[in-house]
């Protein structure tokens, strides 16, 4: 027979290891509610972020990147890539998504690859940088030109058939091919292109076309400037022309067939157009001759200092564009030209052979500092 105090215990103890399982099973049940809250609060936060910050600018735009990502890629806002291991496919997706009026430089890291597309930079997204790894893997590309038709019939202008048009100031580019693949048969103006901002930069680009494959320009009566080092342009008729105050810093500029190189614009009262130092001039096999430049308007400003060139520059070296008045306006002049094509006994009597001293305002810190002081090795928008 049991005793009745043990029975008793007996009871009490079973009681207490019950309350003891309810407990626990409570417990686990608040600690999984608990968690099942919190990822619900996590996830409400994550999908309600807004897309603009206060100044209507995205919070961040910048990628985690990926193990074994390029050193230009982790130092990039936002990334570009074709095969979609980037945020963007596109790269005028990037530029839609880089804020406006910004006051610092906005990476765009572009993945090797080509890309096919018309990219427009307006006016409200300065401080903008295009950075690739390697010009000839990097494209931008598109074959329009003054002859291709739009949806309503009409044949397109410089600003709507250009591969690239940039309106907006401070824009940078490295390591960039910039094409148009308009053929030499089609003998019509397809630009690579179109640029009016002011302070621009590229290095290591690639200018690649044929007639007027690079146009460095400004908006109209005004003044924008434009740096090029160690870039190469390509072309055979005008392929650098316009209005822009620029500097080609130790370029290769390429001949692919009989034509001018530079066709200036630039204003009466700009001090200087295109100024070409320490570059090489090279011409395809099948060129005979080329000119350094004409005036597409009359007070044209050309400049070439301690340039190679190649025996097919013709030895005039200059062309009037069919306009004798041309040669009391245009400002054309060279210095220390080297190479077979240097001939400057040969040269036309109205384009002038610079002194030592005239030669010493010939550099990129006086032709390009302006009234802010810019100075493009100083101040490079990214890139490096």
């Amino acid at each position: 027979m049991r005793n009745h105090s043990c029975i008793g215990c007996d009871r009490v103890i079973k009681a207490l290891l019950q309350v003891n399982i309810l407990t626990r099973r409570e417990t686990r049940a608040m600690r999984s509610s608990a968690w099942l809250g919190m990822m619900v609060v996590v996830g409400l936060l994550v999908t309600v972020t807004p897309l603009t910050a206060e100044n209507g600018s995205p919070p961040s735009l910048r990628s985690e990147p990926a193990a074994g990502a390029s050193p230009g890629s982790m130092s990039a806002d936002v990334v570009v890539a074709a095969d979609g291991s980037g945020r963007f496919k596109t790269v005028q997706a990037a530029i839609d998504a880089a804020p406006t009026n910004r006051t610092e430089s906005f990476v765009i890291f572009v993945k090797p690859g080509t890309y096919n597309e018309h990219l427009f930079v307006p006016a409200d997204k300065p401080h903008l940088t295009f950075r690739g790894e390697d010009a000839a893997t990097t494209i931008l590309t598109d074959d329009h030109n003054f002859n291709t038709v739009d949806a309503t019939g009409q044949k397109l202008v410089a600003t709507n058939s250009c591969t690239v048009l940039i309106r907006a100031a401070n824009f940078a580019a490295e390591n960039i091919t910039f094409e148009n693949t308009t053929p030499l048969a089609s003998h019509v103006q397809a630009l690579a292109l179109y640029i009016t901002g002011d302070r621009a930069v590229f290095r290591h680009c690639r200018f690649l076309g044929w007639q007027d494959t690079l146009r460095a320009d400004a908006p109209h009566g005004e003044i924008a400037r434009q740096y090029f080092a160690d870039c190469e342009i390509v072309g055979h008729v005008d392929f650098i022309y316009a209005a822009g105050t620029a500097v080609f810093d130790r370029c290769h500029i390429h001949c692919l067939a009989n034509g001018y190189i530079t066709a200036a614009s630039t204003l009466e009262h700009t001090p200087f157009g295109y100024v070409f130092l320490d570059c090489r001039i090279t011409v395809a096999p099948e060129v005979e001759h080329t000119y350094l430049g004409r005036p597409w308007r009359p007070f044209a400003s050309v400049a070439y200092l301690r340039t190679e060139m190649p025996a097919q520059i013709w030895p005039q070296g200059w062309n009037n564009w069919r306009n004798p008045t041309n040669e009391t306006t245009a400002r054309f002049a060279e210095y220390q030209s080297k190479g077979p094509g240097a001939r400057p006994e040969s040269r036309v009597k109205w384009a002038r052979q610079l002194s030592d001293d005239d030669a010493k305002s010939y550099t990129v810190e006086n032709i390009l500092r302006g009234a802010d002081g810019w100075d493009p090795n100083r101040n490079t928008n990214g890139a490096h």
